[in-house]
């Protein structure tokens, strides 16, 4: 048995691809199934089966276009009320992959319906893709259905990892979904993992609580927001997504940028930080082309507004489009390339300072706004500061403060969005480009 693993950096999730040398199962792919085409054309083995571990949040799932282009048998939760054909599998149904043996087993938590395979070949460990229930060192959130369900779901994800805990050996192989930066994992353990069983029985935290209930006040209390673009995923998962269209978007001109700009669409340009700081055009939405960048742009973005890329590159237009897709947003409604000096005449440009947390120790009673989310901002903060974490920023605007504000995070990263949108809004800002670790080492008081 082998395992391919196809990292998706920019949402923190993994598909993987696991085969016997002839025939492949692949588990959880995103939207963008080229790549795992390329992988199992170089493995030189074909794709049989498309197994899904449940609706995700957090991604348009690559599952139904990839068993549709294949003609692989395409495994879902049978109690899922997906609006598709599709083989309905349940706990203990066993389905052979060539030589490898695949069994079912429900592990509610992260969703209700939710669905672990464990893969068994003679002469090697067993590989349990766990999805978003045992993670490593952690676990999915179990917040995604809503409200009302968390606690119940909480139980259920201590249950289901215990489940799988009991009855595979130490050396069972996890290879989890979520969990590598993804928003769908919950509190992490300060453990390490080396990917086995027998580690996660020291580092997770499901595995370490010392009860049921202590595992599930603790993981309820440690929730935090989660992007909002979540919400469109799963009615897209269920209904069936469509397959991807990455094929270039209308260029624009600058006559053209002015108009949506100046009809308050979403025009974001995707260069670097700092660059975006010394000169943009005024009223441009600045998120750096990064790991980052779908998500932030998700988590903001009012739904169903026109978005128009700009950058330096074709290519980092092409990135912003397939990284954009695997969420939803389909097709941005035009782009330009080339740098700002050809997208409009410098009349049209704006900028904003940046400084590090060693230039605001020497300032003279600097007003600072904190974009970091709240458990963040519980854990330490600049004494003083105002704390509204970016993601609620653009509801909260009337209570930035006047004057000349300094935004913070953790990284410079999301900073740099908020104080984008803080000079779209009018706004007096300088970006703190810097880690937060630096703060207190730059002599400024935390609390």
């Amino acid at each position: 048995m082998n395992v391919i693993t196809i990292e998706t950096a920019s949402l923190g999730d993994r598909s993987y691809i696991v085969h016997d040398g002839s025939v492949a199962l692949v588990v959880d792919p995103q939207r963008d199934i080229d790549r795992v085409l390329a992988h199992a054309a170089d493995a030189g083995v074909e794709i049989t089966h498309v197994a899904e571990t449940h609706v995700h949040n957090d991604y348009v799932s690559g599952g139904l276009t990839l068993a549709r282009v294949t003609g692989a048998t395409y495994l879902h939760a049978a109690a899922e009320p997906l609006r598709f054909d599709y083989h309905e599998v349940a706990d203990g149904d066993v389905v052979d992959v060539g030589s490898m043996r695949v069994e079912v087993r429900h592990t509610p938590g992260h969703t209700p319906h939710h669905l672990s395979y464990i893969v068994t070949t003679d002469g090697t460990p067993p590989a349990a893709f766990t999805g978003g229930s045992m993670l490593y060192g952690t676990v999915g959130r179990t917040d995604l259905i809503g409200p009302e369900s968390t606690d119940e779901l909480a139980h259920a994800q201590y249950r289901s990892v215990h489940a799988l805990a009991d009855t595979l050996p130490d050396d069972t192989m996890i290879y989890p979904t979520h969990g590598f930066g993804s928003f769908c994992a919950s509190v992490s353990s300060d453990e390490e993992s080396d990917g086995t069983l027998g580690t996660e029985r020291h580092a997770n935290i499901a595995l370490t609580a010392s009860d049921e209930d202590a595992f599930v006040r603790d993981l309820v209390a440690g929730l935090d927001a989660f992007p909002k673009y979540y919400a469109q995923m799963g009615p897209l998962n269920t209904a069936g997504a469509t397959a991807i269209d990455l094929s270039p978007p209308a260029e624009v001109d600058p006559v053209e940028l002015a108009r949506r700009i100046h009809r308050g669409e979403w025009v974001v340009d995707l260069r670097k930080r700092r660059d975006f700081a010394e000169s943009h055009l005024a009223g441009t939405i600045g998120i750096e082309l990064a790991d980052g960048f779908s998500t932030y742009l998700g988590w903001l973005l009012p739904w169903g507004m026109p978005v128009t890329l700009l950058a330096d590159t074709r290519d980092e237009i092409t990135e912003a489009q397939q990284q954009l897709a695997r969420i939803g947003i389909d097709r941005p409604t035009g782009a330009a390339d080339g740098g700002i000096g050809s997208w409009s005449p410098d009349a049209d440009r704006s900028s904003f300072g940046v400084v590090t947390f060693a230039d605001l120790r020497d300032l003279d009673e600097p007003t600072v706004l904190d974009t970091r989310r709240n458990g963040e901002y519980a854990d330490s903060h600049l004494r003083g500061a105002t704390h509204i974490p970016l993601h609620e920023l653009l509801s909260r605007l009337d209570e930035v403060p006047d004057g000349v504000v300094y935004v913070h995070c953790k990284s410079g990263y999301r900073a740099s969005i908020a104080t984008s949108l803080l000079d779209r809004a009018g706004h007096d800002v300088v970006l703190i480009d810097d880690s937060f670790d630096n703060a207190t080492d730059s002599g400024i008081a935390v609390d």
